[in-house]
């Protein structure tokens, strides 16, 4: 099969048998979801992307497996050039639809199984990469989107999986049998997982030889017998139930979250790529974090968007000739290309892996994500001190709207001539989405808690710094003997 279209990626989203929640009531539709859709749309420009001859060096690669042009969401990375492909496409398409658009972490799960497989193989003789290779090369020949599933609940957190009062807190094998097993939990903050044809199950922490039931990675199809999707809130998400289509702020795309169940659910062995090695799940969870802690490229490319609405803001306003303005807007673009310094640095510090697959710098992946948990923070404060009250304070749609007071809001919105009080509220109301809507999930908080809470990062850091180096060198300069 062909690398899929935008349509094809849609109709084959309508084949699925989703079983899907929102607001307490089963959603029979999914594709056309009001709340739903705008998400499906940022997946499907991925595909759209993948056929347009501009785009198609970042969005496609050679698979190393059949030879063929592939989506470059479904390849392993091969080199370090691959790598850097990699924060490219992910700030293009950031900058392109201003949200989440869900499919890295698929791709992350899939390049860190392809480095831990080929590992445990090497040390246990398992053939957990041979049918991690079958199950890609399906996937590649496919062109399927991949849910990676990583975040447990974790209920108490001071105690490990197997001693938690409820073992349903960490996903977890309940029984063996012949030709597969059955597992049961939770996986939460799933990004983009019901835009997803497969789900790719990881553990979510280290762990030990009491937690071994616990160190478990599959996949299985979304609508798998026993998997069921309920969708998390975004703040102003049912204003995409509203007729009007302005104060959505976004007016093509989003994002989403759900928490999965998996209640019961067979797992047949040609799909499990980790059963109770439990030494080798600190090594998935530290590979997977490092490649998506490069991922966050996106967030630069969303910043893109946010720099140039906060510019347009300015220039609607009246406001973009003061010099206190256009240093917000400098400090804004110089955090903003800092982030994607940090993506392109690890990735070109980035290494090749006894199974081939080429891994990115974990220091420089960990120092990347720790920038991110802070900058989109900044960026956005700033971008509100130059919009103004009024993208809180404005008046809805329908009130602009309204016989009996849309003259009066039309009039006293309005600053320069030549600008449209509408085009002003559209602005604000981006501007709005990206630092306090629906899309504040995937920029900031996504930001903060994705791929590890900040803390996570500077745990790495400290592992990963050599700092017996640098004491060496200082004491060498100044005189000190290592004898003294």
């Amino acid at each position: 099969m062909a690398m899929m279209t935008g349509e094809q990626y849609e109709a084959s989203l309508r084949k699925l048998n989703l079983q899907v929640y929102q607001f307490g009531k089963k959603v029979e539709n999914v594709v056309d979801d009001p709340i739903i859709r705008p998400s499906m749309n940022a997946v499907k420009l991925t595909y759209e992307l993948a056929h347009q001859p501009e785009y198609e060096d970042l969005m496609t690669a050679t698979s190393h497996i059949s030879g063929k042009k592939i989506n470059r969401f479904t390849h392993i990375h091969q080199s370090t050039d691959d790598l850097v492909k990699k924060t490219k496409m992910g700030r293009l398409l950031g900058s392109l639809t201003g949200c989440c658009f869900q499919r890295c972490v698929g791709m992350d799960a899939m390049n860190a199984l392809s480095i831990v497989t080929y590992d445990i193989d090497q040390k246990l003789g398992t053939e957990y990469n041979k049918r991690f290779l079958k199950y890609l090369a399906y996937v590649q020949e496919n062109d399927l989107t991949c849910d990676g599933a990583m975040t447990d609940p974790k209920g108490d957190r001071s105690l490990p999986p197997h001693k938690q009062p409820d073992p349903d807190m960490f996903l977890h094998v309940v029984e063996e049998k012949e030709d597969g097993i059955v597992v049961r939990g939770a996986k939460a903050h799933q990004t983009g997982a019901v835009n997803s044809h497969e789900i790719i199950v990881m553990p979510t922490i280290s762990m030990r030889e009491g937690d071994a039931d616990y160190a478990v990675s599959f996949a299985l199809p979304a609508d798998a017998e026993g998997i069921t999707y309920i969708m998390g809130r975004q703040s102003c998400d049912t204003r995409k139930l509203e007729a009007g289509t302005i104060d959505r702020g976004n007016q093509l795309f989003g994002g989403h979250e759900a928490l999965v169940v998996f209640d019961n659910v067979f797992v047949p062995w040609e799909r499990v790529f980790m059963y109770k090695e439990f030494e080798f799940a600190g090594q998935l969870v530290e590979n997977f974090a490092s490649y998506h802690r490069q991922s966050y490229a996106c967030k630069a490319g969303v910043g893109d968007v946010l720099i140039g609405a906060a510019q347009t803001i300015a220039e609607y306003n009246g406001a973009a000739k003061a010099s206190h303005v256009k240093d917000k807007i400098i400090e804004m673009n110089h955090l903003n290309e800092t982030l994607f310094c940090g993506s392109v640095a690890c990735a070109c510090e980035g290494g090749k892996q006894p199974s081939g697959t080429y891994l990115v710098s974990t220091l420089l992946a960990n120092v990347c994500k720790q920038n991110v948990t802070r900058f989109p923070y900044e960026i956005s404060r700033l971008a509100q001190d130059i919009a103004g009250g009024l993208m809180v304070t404005l008046p809805s749609e329908d009130d602009f709207k309204s016989p009996e007071v849309g003259e009066w809001l039309t009039k006293y919105y309005k600053t320069c001539e030549g600008i449209s009080t509408e085009n002003r509220n559209r602005i604000l109301r981006l501007i709005e989405n990206i630092t306090l809507g629906t899309a504040a999930v995937g920029y900031l908080t996504e930001s903060m808690h994705g791929a590890g809470s900040p803390q996570a990062q500077r745990i790495m850091i400290s592992r990963q710094v050599n700092m017996a180096q640098k004491q060496k060198v200082a004491k060498q300069l100044c005189g000190i003997k290592e004898e003294d």
